[in-house]
């Protein structure tokens, strides 16, 4: 029997983890970068794309944990905006101190994704007709929040968006923690791993005596969570978000958990691959707006890397294993 060479190693290890591509990838699209678009790599792109991806990446964490759970949540646009709308409606329009209105923007959507698990998980409602309807509720509550109009940021959430620490942006900082803890919990926990047991199967997970209802529900509002620091932070960023700020980042959130490598079935799922997939997408965003691209084909173009990632991640398994098939030896004559 002969001896795998290193590059069929390589190719079989690339091949068994479904999240190993979207770190390949990140790689790759980096180092052509400064080649398709000479400059894109320098301090000033790199610290102007880290926000958005930050963004992106928090609530990309909280679509890959109702994702795990066999669900999809379409509620994420009405999430953020509500969130948005808090944030700085609140203190313009009613008074608010900024710090209680920030809470309240980053829990407000964590009790809709609450009220999204139940509904899903009590009432078996699909997630995807009960996401749906949320969003419309939340969409109609931020027209009542903000009375038709934008608000401005607060000073102090506006500066602490733009700030830097170390010079990281604050945003990326705060990413970086949302993501890591969130991930060591749902991959290194006792809680994350019932939580993957659930997404598994939800009946040989109750048959071990694990609470389905309550993991589930737990993930939906954590999930409305992440949507809401995202969304606060997006606020900040921008200054003075549109009311329907969150509607460029429905596609995005899914897009960022299957090039993650977390499976639309549910089951395992990575939250920290869905974080560097987030990375992936803001980059590309930036690199094709450099060459010229316009607004209007960045769908488009996350599109076709979704589905050239899906297609790769199934038939590259199919390749390799056929070209580790040992070869019939031609009988001597």
């Amino acid at each position: 029997m002969s001896t795998p060479s290193g590059v069929d190693r390589f190719w079989t290890r690339l091949a068994g983890g479904r999240s190993t591509a979207i770190w390949v990838a990140c790689v790759a699209l980096f180092a052509i970068s400064p080649l398709v678009a000479p400059g894109s790599l320098g301090p000033a792109p790199i610290l102007s794309m880290l926000p958005f991806a930050a963004v992106l990446a928090i609530a990309a964490a909280g679509q890959t944990l109702v994702v795990q759970q066999r669900g999809l949540d379409l509620s994420v646009p009405g999430m953020i905006a509500l969130a948005a709308a808090l944030g700085t409606g609140l203190p313009q329009n009613h008074g608010w101190p900024v710090f209680a209105a920030v809470v309240a923007g980053v829990l407000g959507p964590a009790v809709a994704g609450l009220l999204n698990g139940l509904l899903v998980t009590v009432f078996r409602v699909m997630p995807l007709v009960v996401t749906l309807g949320m969003n419309a509720v939340l969409l109609g509550t931020v027209f009542s929040v903000a009375g038709g109009t934008p608000a401005g940021a607060p000073q102090s959430l506006n500066q602490f968006a733009l700030d830097r620490t170390g010079g990281i942006p604050n945003t990326a900082l705060i990413a970086i923690v949302v993501v890591g803890v969130t991930g060591v919990l749902a991959q290194r926990s006792t809680f994350g791993r019932r939580l993957t047991a659930v997404g598994v199967s939800e009946r040989a997970a109750a048959a071990t005596g694990i609470r389905v209802p309550a993991l589930q529900l737990l993930a939906y509002g954590f999930a409305g969570l992440c949507y809401g620091l995202a969304g606060v932070l997006l606020a900040g960023y921008t200054k003075t978000p549109p009311l329907f700020l969150g509607d460029s980042y429905l596609l995005p959130t899914v897009a960022a958990v299957v090039l993650g490598g977390t499976a639309l079935t549910g089951g395992l799922a990575s939250v920290v691959a869905s974080g560097a997939a987030a990375l992936f997408l803001t980059q590309l965003g930036q690199l094709l707006r450099a060459v010229g691209w316009p607004d209007s084909t960045q769908l488009v173009a996350q599109s076709v890397v979704l589905v050239a990632v899906v297609l790769a991640r199934e038939l590259v398994p199919v390749l390799v294993r056929r070209l580790r098939r040992p070869r019939p030896v031609a009988a001597a004559v």
